[in-house]
């Protein structure tokens, strides 16, 4: 008796769990989430990082999710200048090649005006015998197009999300599984155990929102005692990370004689992200992993282009996930739409459900607009859309104000290496002054534990966002696990374990 009621409970701490969590508390709704793992830590950590209009979704006549795309990109670039910042692509071409030229530019005409692209610079024809783009790349390119799309630290983009929801006022709890859901006189019952604790706990809600990605249809069956989530085709991509191949600032878009297409990133300063593949996939998604298969293509697909050859022994790092996606019938994995689609289940009396299948970090925002509204249509609608001209934490700076935030930063913190200086504001943005507080030295920031990474913001990413174990630190919250030894990396374990459980409010 007295427990709270909320308005929504939210299962999956995917982008788009904390999206909608953060749109619904920021209209008035009462808000729970719980994610069993950590935030990020499955579909959504593991895209190609990009915020993007979806140039080859226009050969799959994908025109609407094409549109809202596109329209996306300057929306959340304004809405967090600190993990999203655009970016330039460069598409080589050379005669007899996979597509024409003439279906090249009627694309890349669509995308410069299909989208209302105001700030982002148009598509441009590059001639390669004279652009430095051609200078790694082998010699038979004459020609190449360059547009704009844009660059997301994805995991970070979730966490923030969730930071913003719970500071708004939802209950945001990670580690936290929900093991039974059903529906109990009007209201969804939902219990859950805390992984860390083993305290088991029970929730009351008037909706759920089953977002839990490539779970979704483990959640169905906990509600349903059956699998009812036909819609759903697990579709497995995989990227592997090297060593720099080459220094300008623009990414490759790679086509392939298999019709599929691969892209080569900058990333992190010192290093070049390939990917990523698309196969179906019918294992447990916790298991996913990169094959023998996928690195030999990637390394392959990469060669084709370069003038030296991406070999197994230059990659630093894989990653892999599984995509939940929408089931539309397509032959092949990378035909499959990577459209959203919202389904609602439950009438008259019955205690509405929420499923959310498929959906791309660009269009996480937009989706859970749309969420909304079946929400509102179910149990009543509160406020208005209002995340289109809001910042994630961190994000409250001009869209183009990047170098101004790292000169503040420096100003105030003179001890700052200018490339510390770069990945703080890049990483937290405004919040970078939280994190580093009244420090007047390196000393101040604490123990090191390999490059820049600092006990202050190890201990701000604890107290601010969740983190309870190194991988939390090392490969979501930052990329520092690309420059920490294993030694250093067990020994922030050692550290993040010895402390006192604290839980980011």
């Amino acid at each position: 008796m007295g427990r709270q009621i909320h308005d929504i409970f939210v299962i999956g701490g995917g982008i788009n769990g904390c999206g909608i969590a953060r749109d619904a508390v920021g209209r008035g709704y009462s808000v729970a989430l719980a994610e069993m793992n950590d935030f990020a830590s499955g579909t959504s950590s593991g895209a190609t990082k990009l915020i993007h209009g979806g140039l080859r979704y226009l050969e799959h006549y994908e025109f609407r999710l094409v549109r809202e795309s596109l329209m996306e990109r300057e929306i959340l670039w304004a809405m967090a200048p600190h993990i999203i910042w655009p970016m330039r692509f460069v598409l080589p071409y050379h005669k007899g090649g996979i597509r024409p030229a003439w279906l090249i530019r009627l694309g890349l005409f669509l995308y410069d005006y299909l989208g209302g692209r105001k700030l982002l610079p148009p598509t441009a024809v590059l001639d390669m015998r004279r652009d430095k783009a051609a200078q790694p790349l082998k010699a038979l390119f004459t020609k190449a197009f360059e547009y704009s799309d844009g660059w997301v630290d994805d995991a970070r983009m979730v966490v923030l999300n969730a930071r913003d929801a719970a500071d708004r006022g939802a209950q945001i709890m990670p580690r936290t599984k929900v093991v039974s859901a059903h529906r109990e006189d009007g209201l969804w019952s939902i219990e859950t155990v805390d992984a860390g604790t083993g305290q088991v706990q029970t929730f009351q809600a008037r909706m759920l929102v089953n977002a839990a990605g490539p779970w979704v249809d483990h959640v169905i069956r906990a509600a349903f005692g059956q699998n009812e989530a036909h819609h759903v085709r697990l579709v497995q991509g995989s990227h592997i990370v090297v060593k720099k191949k080459f220094d300008d600032p623009r990414a490759y878009f790679f086509q392939n004689p298999d019709n599929r297409i691969i892209f080569a990133i900058p990333y992190e300063q010192d290093f070049t992200l390939i990917g990523t593949t698309d196969r179906d996939y019918t294992a447990d998604p916790k298991d996913v992993k990169i094959s023998d298969e996928e690195t030999t293509y990637l390394c392959n697909a990469a060669s084709e282009y370069f003038k030296e050859p991406v070999r197994p022994d230059d990659i630093v790092w894989t990653y892999s996930a599984v995509r939940p996606l929408f089931d539309d019938g397509a032959s092949k994995a990378q035909e499959a739409t990577r459209d959203y689609v919202l389904k609602v289940e439950g009438e008259g009396g019955t205690a509405p459900l929420l499923n959310v299948f498929g959906g791309k970090l660009t269009t996480y925002r937009r989706l859970s607009e749309h969420a909304l509204e079946k929400i509102g249509g179910a149990i009543g609608e509160k406020g208005a859309p209002w995340t289109a001209t809001s910042h994630l934490p961190g994000g409250d700076f001009a869209a183009r104000g990047y170098e101004a935030e790292v000169g503040k930063l420096k100003g105030s913190y003179p001890f700052l290496g200018d490339a510390h200086a770069r990945r703080l504001v890049r990483r937290y943005g405004t919040k970078a002054a939280v994190l580093l507080g009244q420090a007047r030295s390196v000393e101040d920031l604490g123990r090191c534990f390999g490059s820049d990474l600092y006990e202050a913001e190890v201990r701000y990413l604890i107290n601010h966002e969740w983190a309870r174990r190194a991988e939390d630190v090392l490969w979501r919250r930052t990329k520092d696990g690309l420059r920490l030894t294993k030694e250093q990396a067990a020994l922030l374990e050692e550290y993040m374990a010895a402390l006192p459980a604290q839980m980011a409010g």
